[in-house]
């Protein structure tokens, strides 16, 4: 039985009884109920506060709602309950009601795990939206991976999800890009305030292989053809190492589209017609105070330049008319004052801020003590990343802490083959279950047969309750946006997976014969191969099947 099952039957036993009168409450009144692990194994496999939840309500003590309640559960097949406390519901369920669970992972497959929680919800997920003058870094593979693992998590939750990378593809830095691919294919020095890495040196012999004739044109076509060309070459370096690195987006948005399609404008008109733009000093502002910004934003200079703001505005409407109610932003640590700045936006175009935008910022991420700016040449690019740990260990390292925390990651821990390495130790489980089901398929242990209540080990129904918590760590994990709840579960369920590996034998000792307990624990070995590989495909890391 699943947490989800437990929660159900609890409900339905409330209902029963609000229905027979012996709880005065409707039927509208009574909730889902949440179902928790104790934290103390002995007090049972899950726990339920709902009676003291209700009890107000009803007009009764918790105690004598927990006590009606228990009653009732107790006439449940395979289940019995407890009053703790105020009115806590401690619930035991027997060996062949817990370890059904197993069945019903392996039945469900790649599915388990899977909830409705945000069905419902479009949404419209920006993230990374690096400026493409150089290759990501190490900041950028932050959100690569936190944002990639949080679009798997609200699909598997039932969302409407679409990925974007906003291109940042207009602007003085483009120019300064396109100065300093030209200086490179000249075989000069970068110019003062542009680009010095060595990939630019690689941008520009790619240019010079389109455009042989690059340094026979004049000096302004000359620019103009590197900063296109060179811009378009680091663009196609930047989806490559996406690729590698397992991140697809559905939507390059260009922000040089929205000016060349005149969207700035129409923007700064649609906000007007709002009742919220107005001249001053010959410049064109939006009234964002008037939604708890700060200051008002200065949207067309008073030469008749658009600023960022502009463009974010234009961005924000063009979103939203391509049909994303919801929008959530994942933006770097020195991104903090755009979080007013953008929900003013939304306000001011009409929405509800709290509904239609959500922004997350992550905190800084280092590598022992290395300082990074492509600017200086000495970033930590995510090609580098890669080359040197291996997608699986940084995607599952980045993925495990909440995104507002700083990060500093030591390397060569990560690179290390033992099980003080988090990703090793989870990779492991899932590898062990593996081996297991080898060495059964070889012995003879077949999944033909299932007896439940044969798992009536204490490991196995630490193991049963871990794998029957999954698909509400996915909901939670979605719902509060942070898939590091993914990874701390999945280390939870390889420990309690680890010491029910050495407490029980899928596979009979020597000359003993195969009897149903070893069938049973075969059907618990493949349902904890399946949690963990769901798991780790909900953080974009693979499950190896041997190490």
């Amino acid at each position: 039985m699943t947490p989800a099952e437990l929660a159900t039957l609890i409900r339905s036993v409330l209902l029963d009884a609000v229905a027979a009168g012996e709880v005065d409450l409707a039927a509208d009144d009574v909730p889902l109920p949440r179902v928790e692990r104790p934290r103390q194994r002995e007090h049972g496999d899950w726990s339920t506060n709902i009676a003291m939840q209700l009890a107000k309500k009803a007009g009764t003590n918790p105690r004598v709602l927990a006590d009606l309640l228990a009653a009732r559960l107790d006439a449940a097949e395979g289940v019995t309950a407890e009053i703790a406390g105020p009115g806590f519901l401690n619930i035991r369920l027997a060996a062949s009601t817990a370890a059904e669970i197993a069945r019903t992972v392996v039945e469900a497959g790649p599915a388990y795990g899977q909830n409705t929680s945000e069905a419902g919800h479009t949404v419209n997920l920006e993230f990374i939206s690096g400026n493409p003058t150089g290759p990501l870094h190490i900041g950028h593979t932050r959100w690569a991976a936190l944002g990639d693992a949080l679009a798997r998590l609200l699909r598997a939750s039932g969302a409407d999800i679409s990925t974007e990378y906003y291109i940042n593809d207009a602007g003085s830095q483009m120019d300064k890009f396109g100065a300093s691919v030209l200086a490179r294919a000249k075989g000069e020095d970068v110019p003062e305030g542009g680009y010095p890495g060595e990939y630019v040196a690689e941008r520009a012999g790619e240019v010079l292989e389109q455009r042989p004739d690059l340094l026979e044109l004049p000096d302004d076509e000359a620019l103009a053809v590197a900063r296109d060309l060179g811009y378009r070459a680091q663009l196609a370096a930047i989806r490559r190492t996406l690729d590698h690195f397992g991140v697809h987006f559905d939507v390059w948005f260009s922000e040089k589209s929205l000016h060349d399609g005149g969207a700035v404008d129409q923007a700064v008109a649609r906000l007007r017609e709002q009742g919220h733009v107005f001249d001053d000093n010959g410049a064109v502002w939006l009234r964002t105070t008037d939604f708890g910004d700060d200051k008002d934003r200065v949207l067309i200079r008073a030469n008749g330049e658009p600023t960022y703001f502009a463009a974010d505005a234009a961005y924000y409407l063009s979103k939203k008319d391509r049909g994303f109610p919801e929008k959530i932003y994942l933006l770097g640590a020195d991104h903090h004052g755009y979080v007013g700045r953008l929900k003013a936006i939304a306000a001011c175009a009409g929405d509800d801020p709290s509904v239609s935008i959500e922004v997350l910022i992550g905190q800084l991420v280092n590598i022992a003590g290395e300082r990074m700016g492509k600017r200086r040449g000495n970033a930590i690019d995510m090609d580098e990343l890669i080359d040197w740990l291996g997608t699986d260990a940084i995607r599952y390292s980045l993925a495990r802490y909440p995104a507002d925390s700083p990060l500093s990651l030591e390397g060569e821990k990560l690179r290390e083959q033992n099980l003080d390495n988090p990703v090793y130790y989870v990779q492991y489980a899932h590898a062990r279950t593996r081996n297991v089901a080898r060495n059964a398929a070889q012995h003879g242990v077949t999944r033909d047969e299932f007896d439940p209540s044969m798992l009536d080990h204490e490991a196995e129904a630490t193991l049963s309750a871990a794998l029957g918590q999954f698909p509400g760590v996915v909901a939670h994990a979605a719902r509060l946006r942070e898939p590091h709840r993914v990874a701390r579960y999945l280390e939870s369920l390889a420990a309690a997976y680890h010491t029910w590996y050495q407490q029980c034998r899928v596979t009979p000792r020597g000359d003993d014969p195969i009897e149903a307990v070893h069938h049973s624990r075969l059907w618990l070995n493949d349902a904890t191969t399946q949690v963990i590989a769901n798991g780790l495909d909900l953080l974009g890391v693979s499950a190896p099947e041997r190490m």
